[in-house]
């Protein structure tokens, strides 16, 4: 769907009702903060995205928050994720896109539950189509087709979407046949080592070539050796993120590649 397209379907569902648990976070009786870790585009030295990495409100652990997540109150905490990211993002004035994890099983209609992420968009001045919304590492997803569903309603109110730990669980080839995504992040199992394994080159040269056939970006997740990276970007990644790039930076975020990128 174009653009234009998209924007109209957004300002319709923007002035839809909400369900009375869509909070910002007020209600779930424990409070969390964010740590943003860039993903950096080697060609062209940019920034593409920031990934919003929930953590403690004093920048304690993810454990220590998602540890107090139930089925009770998932589909608030999803709700107020969203939220305190996008606000968050905004206060530091990030330039570049924003991914923000979601809980695929706490969402029951995706059109009404998108509602309060159109809200706080609208309200912080964050634009929308830089909103990258990306599966929870280690989320167990139930229904791939639903997942499916999910993604083309953010598509089609105009959000980037990303599949993530690409070629782990369902996250393969079974969700590609169902729903074209934005973006594919590999499985950092595929990452890890990538220049001493000669089949996790070959799989990520084929994962490479399907990308750009069906026009994905490809991100490497997980690079943290020199070795690594030179692997990657012979392979043909350009984008990547690490800690060997940069570390998450508490309520933070970068507006420059660092200096230290390779070359």
């Amino acid at each position: 769907m174009e653009r234009n397209a998209a924007g109209k379907h957004a300002l319709h569902l923007e002035s839809a009702p909400t369900c009375r648990i869509c909070k910002d976070g007020q209600e779930l009786g424990f409070d969390f903060s964010y740590a943003f870790q860039p993903i950096i585009d080697i060609a062209s030295r940019q920034i593409f995205a920031h990934e919003a990495l929930i953590r403690g409100p004093a920048g304690e652990g993810a454990l220590t928050v998602l540890q107090q997540v139930t089925d009770a109150n998932r589909y608030r905490f999803d709700q107020a994720c969203r939220v305190k990211a996008i606000r968050t993002a905004a206060r530091l004035g990030m330039q570049s896109r924003l991914s923000i994890n979601f809980l695929p099983n706490a969402i029951y209609r995706p059109e009404v539950c998108i509602s309060t992420t159109l809200q706080a968009a609208r309200e912080f001045g964050f634009p929308v189509e830089n909103i990258v919304f990306e599966t929870v590492e280690g989320e167990q997803i139930e229904d791939g087709k639903w997942l499916a569903e999910v993604f083309r309603e953010y598509q089609r109110i105009g959000f980037l979407t990303a599949i993530d730990d690409f070629g782990a669980g369902y996250a393969g080839l079974n969700l590609l046949a169902d729903f074209q995504p934005d973006i594919i992040k590999l499985d950092m199992a595929l990452v890890r080592n990538v220049q001493q394994r000669r089949r996790s080159q070959v799989i990520i040269r084929s994962v490479a070539d399907i990308c750009r056939e069906l026009d994905i970006r490809l991100i490497a997740e997980g690079v943290e050796t020199e070795d690594e990276y030179r692997c990657l970007q012979d392979l043909g990644i350009s984008l990547m993120q690490g800690y060997l790039l940069a570390r998450p930076l508490f309520e933070h975020c970068m507006q420059q590649v660092p200096p230290h990128l390779p070359t």
